[in-house]
């Protein structure tokens, strides 16, 4: 193929024709048909095969599969060129590169040298910690003890060859006759692993068999010694060789460069992961940290886990003659309760490593955040102190200056800071930055078109009032030039300051109060602007003609002259300026009426005159000497009665500065809380802190990296309906209603727009203003409207740096003000509310469209127009209203008469010819969704995109004007250098928009901010492991397009496609890093079960995840500590979520086989000390699963102080509880699929959720994750409770359950605390109906009966493996031990310890089942046809049971209670044969055993249910309980003023706001 195109590139001509070559696959959809067809019938062909994914992955190919068969030589031998399309040997390959084997043995596998690490380091510490030393170094003298440290080579040793055994098994598929060497590979390894194995095994015997045999050290022995301390050095040599080779990239290209035979025998096909190396400096870094973390890790672990154990153990060890309560099989040997103790220890100890790796995270999170400058604005008071800086910092970081003079200017100021000359001259007081932006008004209008679009848009999105637009927007025109108009806010009561600072001063010299005065720069300002306003006022508004106009000029000379020479306060009484001051407060107020009664307007003016004259001046003047002066009329009457001349009503610039001027004038209290929402504040305290981060220097807009941003669409929201905005849900909610009490503020400015816009009755918000009202509500939700609006800001703010970019500076300084004008219209009302960017000139246009293009992939679009949908109308409505939106779908077309040809296509709507148009239309081989949905949207719509970067932007996500302004700067990250490449993606923080919504959004929202802000900070730096976790990032387009694309799409192993992104980068090279100075909107789940279906579907991703490829090659091919980190922040997290999990079983299941067995009779002291490790680090994890990321991260951007009331609001809303909970979820599902499998896309809804959710649907959701689970963990309980003798003790009791009992009152009450009306009597009431309908169903009432989700639970069962059934059943049989510990407590059993005692308890067990069968067949046959004789079995068995009851009263020590007591056993030992039954469901379905088994599976759910419901059913009785719950549900919205109750209830009207 090669050599083809070469040739076609040489212009060769054809030898058999003489025309110019053609290549082979030429013609109408050559390449297609000839090339890409026969490759997308085998993929078909395996996706077939694998049953959508439901088939073991190693049973079909997928495309990772596929793709990297094209790297073996074989390839090209076997296809040829062109393809050979009846070759065979493609379509039967084989699994290439890797085989994906269901099981926990991978995480083994692929972190092997972690497992190594923790085993080793545990052996070590248990050696040491065996002669109960202090210290550790004070056992190391001991030679028996430094033999005995040795023997961790041979567990090295036997660790390597177990993991090269099961590296053999795994990947055993892979061979075959073409690849015969691999299995040559694995045969050698296995044999050089277990010879070393042996050999160290059996010299390491040696020595303790030749000391034992002369008892003690003698010179055999120590030869001996010798002897494998050379063999170990030598293994350690090797093992030290292959790290160092592997660390030096270098050697390994050298091999492969050679092409050597052996060298492809003996090294790996595979072409990825050889570039993995990183910089001297960022080797220092994470290896830092990784160190303070190991050394942390292991001081903990040993002298507060391992060292406490030891004294217990031997205490074990050394106990003889136990009374036990059941049969002992081996007597005197305590070595199951010894390894149940030490069980949960070994669990924490292996999973603690993830502990301390947080809290290192979160702290170095912090210190890097801090760094960066992260935080240092945030709230009003900052930016007042920053706002100054800022306007230097946009005109250098958005190019509205030219570097050099950016430069000299920061070199001026810099010469200029300490010269300590000019500090004697008042004009020297005022900061060189205000000084610099003084005397560079250009560079302050610049700023001024940016800010105030940035204001605008605020008000366009309805999250600011107009009078909030007052006083945060920069006014463009104003009656000074001397002093910057600075926002309002800025300038609020700093007027009314420096009149009182005057009056104080009064005596003192000018430059006293001069001094005072600036040394708060808006004051000084204030100060100026009041003056030159009312200067300008009054000349304005009198005639130029008149003599009052003179008498006022002649005033402000004088006063110029005063200030000029600096004898203000000589020649003028500063007591009076409050007086003044009131009176041309209420002149501007009469000023700026709707109506202006020109009489009153005179006779202020005439009082102010008389103020100003008789009581200003010091030196009383004579009427005589007032008109020498010029200060007097000399005719007579009153004045300024013919002399005062208002302006036009429709004077917009005097309205506007007349407005400003009274805001100036008057107390406005404070604007700490302008704006009054906080997504408006916290925006723009962001905004102007990421200008003083690394932001890099933006070019030229011409000369930007262009870029595209994909967001794939499927059928969710685009546009809320009139319909569903009107629907009330069961409580009499409506989504309109909901969203006006949720955001009421933001409805209140938006009716304030509708009304500006010509609404006159609210009732026209349903008729003429509808579009506007729907828009308004989708963009509150996760809608697709939402996410093209935010994305169209790039648009929008591509056409306003062009804007300020491309017009001269000679535009701004005359007041040019928007874009597409030239100067401002005197008569047009500035303060409109339309957006400056609204349209925009043609070269700002074509500008914004060349550099960026929108591409959304509604794969549904054809199909949407088809069937008429009005999501597509919706589409085209979008389109028609954003230029740069194109939209990307698959068309079907029908091709005779069952033929279909499938097309992905490319639109756009055309202005001109106002339609929607065709781009592009590509021909597709067939069906493009082979695999997962959303992945293959994007594969297919990529090609689409244009340009050198794209970002990913998920439905659910949104952008900002002020961010989207920031993005030319990111590009240019591009072209820096982090560590030894360049970044091939760019990431990007997010900020969770839903956690206003309620309590439960407040815990998600700060769960997923401490990860994608501190987390990911620190993954990306210092420890380089950062992968893609999330949408925003933007993507090298050109560099991911040449190495596989953005997205896997294989069924079920990649369903969390994001991530495999991050993971093909780092593996072919690239570099990822994290950016903070920019984010992107992101929504979350707000629903409890909303949260947890996308908790399981991320779990069972990355139980996918642990099984594939990618992470095997990243956890074999990093070095060590990057190791460490990727599995830390990857699968480690879930796999240590189920070893807590673990750790609470292991804890409590021991402590029940000591209270069982008769153990527990030891000291209660001992006992104590020995379960301390595990009280202690239970503490540590509740500490740290709940409270600490938000604690830590918070520090950073809102104070230490505002952090640590969050988290203590946080634990009072129980956010410990639903942290809790969540990790049932994750640990569930993440164990269940990797065993089994199942993993599947779980659409979670993204609407509101208010509603109440019924029991029967939350016990479909969490019987089988929490609920059971919690049940069996009360049960342990329940039962120590009973049997321990140490229950007596009531803090040592509380101390070992206390964590066990919290994790079952998490698992119960979670779905009805965080369910609105969860805690409501009569709502508990009806739910416990419609679970018991549901529960008896049998004829279809319900859509999904129970039998239907029962069967659905166990789907995962019948496409398991053998060893996952095989599992399974060993989990079941601990249900058993119920039985065979607790029937020794019976009185039957007479205190007998013998085994028959266990075994003639099945006998019951027997006579229950024999029950239930009569029972069941009595029904079959007679309950329809004879009903009589259907009651005659069931009395007939009654009383055979009552007589069986007498009998054994009579004849045995049976007692009553021991019936109650035998249902503790014999219940759990029920659902253990029902676990172990549906495990071999295929065997038995069809017989009447498994019609016994369904309808006990029936009897178990409707007891598990009404024990669920039992203590809820209680606090829904008790008073108070349902508030306190709406409390806790909704308590952020309480704490921002609204009544939730009113939307639970339902009961008042919509206000008409």
């Amino acid at each position: 193929m090669a050599r083809e195109l070469n040739m076609i590139l040489e212009d060769r001509m054809d030898p058999d024709t003489g025309a110019p070559l053609l290549p082979k696959c030429s013609g109408k959809n050559g390449f297609l048909d000839v090339i890409v067809k026969p490759l997308y019938d085998v993929v078909k062909e395996e996706v077939e095969k694998g049953c959508n994914g439901i088939a073991p992955h190693n049973k079909w190919r997928n495309y990772d599969d596929i793709n990297e068969y094209f790297w073996s030589r074989r390839c090209f031998e076997e296809l040829k060129w062109p393809l050979d399309v009846e070759s065979r040997s493609f379509e039967n390959a084989g699994k290439t590169g890797f085989v994906e084997q269901r099981s926990f043995w991978n995480l083994f596998r692929s972190f092997y040298r972690l497992w190594l690490m923790l085993v080793l380091f545990l052996q070590v510490a248990i050696i040491i910690a065996w002669e109960e030393h202090k210290f550790p170094w004070q056992a190391l003298p001991n030679k028996e003890v430094q033999i005995r440290v040795l023997s961790a080579f041979v567990t090295w040793s036997g660790l390597h060859l177990l993991e090269s055994l099961l590296h053999s098994i795994m990947q055993w598929g892979l061979v075959s006759r073409e690849t015969w060497w691999i299995g040559m590979r694995m045969v050698l390894t296995n044999v050089i692993a277990a010879t070393w194995t042996a050999a160290l095994g059996w010299f390491y015997v040696r020595i303790w068999l030749q000391r034992n045999w002369d008892g003690k050290w003698s010179a055999e022995a120590n030869n001996r010694l010798l002897l494998f301390l050379g063999l170990a050095f030598v293994y350690f040599l090797l093992k030290l060789s292959a790290f160092a080779l592997s660390c030096v990239p270098s050697f390994g290209h050298f091999l492969v460069r050679k092409n050597w035979k052996m060298c492809e025998v003996l090294m790996s096909p595979t072409f990825v992961g050889r570039h993995l190396g990183e910089s001297t400096r960022d080797y220092a870094k994470y290896t830092t940290f990784w160190v303070l973390v190991l050394v942390t890790k292991f001081l903990f672990s040993y002298f507060l886990q391992i060292q406490p154990m030891i004294n217990p153990t031997k205490e074990l060890l050394h106990l003889r003659n136990v009374e036990y309560k059941r049969q002992q099989f081996f007597a005197d040997c305590n070595g199951l309760a010894i390894g149940l103790l030490w069980f949960p220890v070994v669990l924490i100890y292996m999973m603690d490593l993830q502990i301390w790796y947080s809290i290192w995270t979160f702290l170095v999170g912090v210190a890097v955040g801090l760094f960066s400058r992260l935080g240092e604005i945030r709230s009003n008071q900052h930016l007042r102190s920053w706002f100054d800086h800022i306007i230097s910092e946009v005109a250098n970081k958005f190019n509205l200056t030219r570097q050099e003079q950016m430069l000299y200017e920061r070199e001026s100021m810099r010469s200029n800071k300490f010269n300590c000359i000019k500090l004697l001259d008042p004009s020297n007081w005022v900061s060189p930055h205000f000084k610099k932006l003084e005397c560079n008004q250009l560079l302050v209008r610049k700023f001024a078109v940016m800010w105030n679009e940035i204001i605008r848009t605020f008000r366009e999105e309805d999250i600011i009032s107009d009078r909030e637009v007052e006083l945060l927007e920069l006014p463009n025109i104003s009656w000074t030039s001397r002093v910057i108009s600075w926002p309002h806010f800025l300038l609020s009561d700093e007027l009314l300051f420096a009149l009182s600072e005057a009056h104080r001063l009064a005596d003192a010299p000018d430059t006293r109060i001069w001094y005072k005065i600036c040394k708060n720069e808006y004051r000084r300002c204030a100060v100026i602007e009041a003056y030159d306003s009312v200067k300008h006022l009054l000349l304005k508004i009198l005639g130029p003609n008149s003599e009052e106009h003179s008498i006022v000029a002649v005033l402000f000379k004088e006063i110029d002259h005063s200030l000029q020479i600096r004898k203000f306060s000589e020649m003028f009484d500063m007591t009076v300026l409050p007086k003044i001051h009131a009176t041309l407060t209420h002149l501007v107020e009469l000023l700026n009426r709707s109506v202006v009664d020109p009489d009153e307007v005179v006779c202020t003016l005439q009082v102010l005159y008389n103020v100003v004259t008789l009581d200003f001046f010091k030196q009383r003047k004579s009427y005589q000497q007032l008109k020498e002066n010029g200060l007097a009329s000399s005719r007579a009457g009153f004045l300024f009665e013919n002399a005062v001349q208002l302006p036009n009503s429709i004077d917009g610039i005097f309205s506007q500065q007349i407005r400003r001027l009274q805001m100036i004038l008057m107390p406005v209290g404070s604007l700490q809380k302008i704006p009054a929402s906080e997504e408006a504040q916290r925006r723009i305290a962001f905004f102007c802190n990421s200008l003083i981060m690394d932001l890099p220097r933006a070019p030229p807009v011409g000369k930007m990296k262009a870029f595209s941003v994909l967001t794939p669409y499927y059928d969710e929201e685009v546009l809320y309906s009139k319909e569903e905005l009107q629907k009330k849900n069961e409580d009499g909610i409506s989504t309109l209603f909901y969203l006006q009490t949720i955001y009421g503020n933001d409805w209140h400015n938006f009716m304030e727009r509708m009304r500006q816009e010509g609404m006159e009755s609210p009732d026209e918000i349903w008729t003429t203003k509808l579009r506007d009202l729907r828009l308004w509500a989708s963009h509150r939700g996760q809608t697709l409207a939402r996410t093209v609006r935010g994305m169209m800001n790039y648009y929008k703010a591509l056409k306003l740096l062009a804007f300020l970019e491309y017009h001269h500076d000679m535009d701004f300084s005359q007041g040019l003000q928007e874009p597409g004008s030239t100067m401002l219209d005197d008569n047009a009302d500035c303060f409109s509310m339309t957006s400056l960017l609204s349209e925009g000139c043609a070269c700002e246009r074509g500008i914004a469209l060349m550099k960026y293009a929108y591409v959304v992939a509604c794969q549904e679009y054809g199909s949407q127009k088809a069937n008429r949908d009005p999501r597509a109308e919706e589409i085209l409505y979008l389109m028609k209203n954003n230029e740069a939106l194109r939209v990307a779908y698959v068309d079907e077309v029908s091709v005779g008469k069952d033929d279909k040809e499938y097309f992905s296509v490319l639109v756009k709507y055309d202005r001109q010819l106002r339609r929607e148009v065709e781009i592009y239309r590509i021909k597709l081989p067939g069906p493009f969704k082979l695999g997962e949905g959303k992945p293959e949207n994007q594969n297919q719509a990529i090609i689409f995109t244009r340009g050198d970067a794209v970002q990913t932007i998920d439905m659910n996500q949104d952008n900002y004007i002020e961010e989207a302004l920031k993005m030319p700067n990111l590009l240019e990250e591009f072209e820096r250098l982090y560590g030894t490449r360049n970044p091939t993606i760019l990431g990007l923080r997010e900020h969770i928009f839903t956690g206003s919504v309620s309590s439960l959004a407040w815990f998600m929202s700060a769960q997923e901010t401490s990860f994608v802000t501190s987390g990911q900070r620190v993954l990306a730096n210092p420890l380089k492991v950062r992968m893609h976790y999330g949408h925003p990032d933007v993507f090298d387009r050109i560099w991911f397009l040449a190495r596989g694309g953005i997205s896997k799409a294989s069924r079920k192993i990649n369903i969390c496609e994001d991530i495999f992104a991050g993971f093909n980068c780092t593996l072919r090279g690239g570099n990822v890093t994290h950016h903070e100075y920019i984010q992107i909107g992101k929504g979350r789940d707000v629903g409890l079960n909303q949260i947890s279906m996308f908790e399981a579907k991320i779990a069972s991703g990355s139980a996918e995840l642990a099984l594939s490829r990618d992470i095997y090659r990243l956890g074999s091919k990093l070095d060590f500590f990057r190791m460490l980190s990727l599995f830390h922040s990857t699968v480690g997290f879930y796999f240590n979520n189920i070893m807590v999990i673990w750790t609470v079983y292991g804890l409590l299941w021991g402590r029940l086989y000591m209270a069982l067995s008769g153990l527990e009779n030891l000291d209660e002291a001992s006992s104590k000390n020995f379960f301390g490790p595990v009280v202690n680090i239970q503490f540590i994890q509740l500490i740290l699963f709940t409270g600490l990321p938000a604690v830590v991260d918070g520090s950073v951007e809102h104070g230490i102080l505002s952090a640590l009331w969050d988290f203590l609001v946080m634990q009072l809303e129980l956010s410990s509880v639903f942290y809790t909970f969540s990790m049932g979820t994750r640990s569930h599902f993440f164990g269940r699929t990797v065993l089994h499998g199942g993993a599947k896309y779980l659409g979670t809804g993204r609407g509101f959720v208010v509603q109440h959710r019924s029991f029967a649907e939350n016990y479909r959701l969490y019987a089988r994750s929490h609920f059971v689970k919690a049940l069996e963990i009360a049960l342990v309980l329940t039962l120590y409770t009973i049997y321990s003798p140490l229950a007596s003790g009531a803090f040592l009791f509380i101390d070992t359950s206390i964590a066990g009992w919290f994790l079952v009152a998490s698992w119960i009450l979670s779905p009805f605390i965080f369910n609105p009306y969860g805690l409501d009597w009569l709502k508990t009431v009806d739910d416990f109906k419609e679970f018991m309908s549901w529960i008896g169903d049998r004829g279809g009432l319900f859509t999904r009966s129970w039998e239907t989700w029962w069967y659905e639970e166990q789907d995962h069962l019948r496409t398991t493996s053998f060893w996952g059934k095989f599992l399974e059943v060993i989990l079941a049989l601990r249900f058993f031990f119920f039985q065979y510990g607790i029937v020794y407590y019976l009185h039957i059993s007479s205190g007998s310890a013998s085994i028959l005692v266990y075994l003639l308890s099945w006998i019951s067990i027997a006579a229950v089942f024999a029950v239930c069968m009569v029972i069941y067949c009595a029904r079959e046959k007679y309950v329809i046809r004879n009903h009589l004789c259907y009651r005659q079995v069931l009395l007939g068995t009654a009383v055979s049971v009552a007589l069986a009851i007498v009998a054994l009263l009579r004849l045995t020590n049976f007692k009553l209670v021991d019936l109650f007591t035998a249902l503790l056993a014999f219940i759990p030992t029920g659902w253990g044969i029902i676990s172990i039954a549906q495990v071999f469901r295929s065997s038995i379905q069809g017989t009447r055993l498994w019609d016994i088994v369904v309808s006990s599976a029936r009897l178990y759910d409707l007891l598990f249910g009404v024990i669920v419901m039992a203590p809820v059913t209680v606090l829904a009785w008790l008073p108070g309980f349902q508030s306190m719950q709406t409390r806790i549900l909704y308590n952020e919205v309480f704490v921002r003023g609204v009544q939730i109750s009113q939307i639970l209830s339902g009961k008042n009207i919509i206000r008409n706001r």
